[in-house]
């Protein structure tokens, strides 16, 4: 019997996501973005699907690396214009009882204290269902939005991170005891301050000396995503993320990836099975195979290579655009997402060319996708989570909505048959769903900062 699957729509406030250009196919509907009535029917939708969740990506910075100007990504709507993801997830959880809801925020650019009382004000008004994707940036054009000068080196940006998470595990798990809260009316005592404690931090980036403002939520903590797979990156999702989002490669390198992870998680003290892993994925499928091609031709004629282009120059941190058609690739010593371009490298070799990256943005984007009848799709994706020891898929929109009613309608269905989808959703918080637990493990590093009354 194959394990359960875990599903994910994949998306973000904006018109342009992954898969650049489809936003001009007739039948979709992405342009709608500023219409709440459109996310709340989305997430109607995902919930009737049984989808676990919704995993908004975010940028705060606009794709300007390829020919040094915004130019091409504000003509191709490359995730520009993008709103902010985190004021649409009370509409949704407004209208849904079970979806859960992974939004994306960049720490470099939050200041933690006032990020941790968001936090946990979504996490109240979603009932227990908010989880947090961890990134700490790769756009110079963010940076000089929040007025630096630059990007802090790769690196130094996770031993940032690792400090800003420190200090709001402070503030979610230390800061309010359990029982502080009392409600008492007829004493006229809401909360027992004897119980509520000050954080007083005083490290390298950030310095703190007050108590967080929320009481506590139903998690506390939110779910922790995070999507690095740099060896920088995999060192931190393997001390904090409970979620790891990975973009695909071969399964043996998904599996050598996932393996590494849980490896230094276990060396830490946390279980392999405290970690999920979700594979990003585009799916294109039909009734036949035959249906699903048809499709997926269609597809391709809105697809725009232009945008692909400046989506990818971004994401390396390369501009393209100074290169020959046939001129090998300089990659040099990326600031930007690291794992993005040793991905290229392994997948077109070392001296790869813009034409060999053009080959492989089939349908606007570099992320290649699995096009079948629904019977072959949900094959795939059990011998995926089989053989590369993935728990789910986050799955890139296409042309809206139609592409998760097609997953919903067809797939889902044959995934039942099989025994790898849920045909209810359990009770509880998205932690609870995804570990049986509405807190952080004991195991994880941010439960050491909770406080007991035999503490103090």
């Amino acid at each position: 019997m194959p394990r359960e699957i875990r599903i994910n729509a994949f998306d973000m406030n904006c018109v342009g996501h992954i898969q650049q250009g489809l936003w001009t196919h007739p039948r979709d509907q992405s342009s709608r973005y500023l219409d709440i009535h459109y996310w709340t029917d989305y997430a109607k939708r995902l919930e009737a699907g049984l989808f676990d969740g919704i995993f908004f990506a975010d940028v705060v910075g606009v794709y300007d690396v390829l020919g040094g100007s915004p130019d091409a990504a504000v003509r191709g709507a490359v995730q520009v214009p993008v709103n902010d993801p985190t004021l649409l997830i009370p509409a949704m959880a407004a209208v849904t009882q079970h979806l859960g809801f992974g939004v994306t925020a960049n720490l470099t650019y939050e200041a933690p204290f006032l990020f941790a009382r968001r936090m946990s004000t979504l996490d109240h008004l979603t009932g227990g269902r908010i989880g947090w994707n961890i990134v700490t940036g790769y756009l110079d054009s963010a940076a000089h939005a929040a007025g630096l000068t630059g990007q802090t080196a790769h690196d130094d940006r996770y031993d940032l991170a690792d400090e800003y998470m420190e200090l709001v595990y402070q503030l979610w798990e230390g800061s309010w005891e359990d029982g502080a809260v009392l409600r008492d009316r007829p004493r006229g005592v809401y909360a027992d301050p004897a119980r509520v404690h000050r954080v007083h931090h005083a490290g390298k980036q950030y310095k703190l000396d007050a108590m967080h403002l929320s009481e506590p939520s139903p998690q506390r903590t939110p779910v922790l995503y995070q999507a690095g797979s740099s060896p920088r990156g995999s060192r931190f999702a393997a001390t904090h993320a409970e979620c790891v989002f990975l973009n695909g490669q071969s399964q043996p390198g998904v599996k050598k990836l996932v393996d590494s992870i849980r490896s230094q998680a276990v060396q830490q003290g946390r279980a392999a099975s405290d970690i999920k892993v979700f594979l990003g994925a585009t799916i294109v499928t039909g009734r036949t195979d035959a249906d699903a091609h048809e499709k997926f031709a269609e597809y391709q004629r809105y697809a725009s290579s232009e945008a692909a282009l400046v989506h990818a120059a971004a994401s390396m941190g390369i501009d393209f655009a100074k290169y020959d058609i046939d001129q090998p690739i300089e990659t040099g010593n990326s600031q930007a997402i690291v794992s993005n371009v040793d991905a290229m490298t392994r997948a077109a070799g070392p001296q790869w060319t813009r034409r060999k990256l053009l080959e492989q943005m089939v349908m606007g984007s570099r992320q290649a996708p699995w096009v079948g009848s629904a019977k072959s799709v949900a094959q795939k994706l059990i011998a995926w989570s089989e053989q590369a020891d993935v728990d789910g898929f986050n799955l890139a929109r296409t042309v809206v909505p139609e592409c998760f009613d097609d997953f919903i309608a067809l797939v889902v269905p044959q995934l039942q048959e099989r025994g790898a989808y849920k045909t209810g959703y359990a009770q509880g918080t998205l932690r609870r769903k995804f570990s049986g637990q509405d807190r952080l493990p004991a195991s994880h590093p941010g439960a050491r900062y909770r406080r007991t009354a035999a503490l103090g």
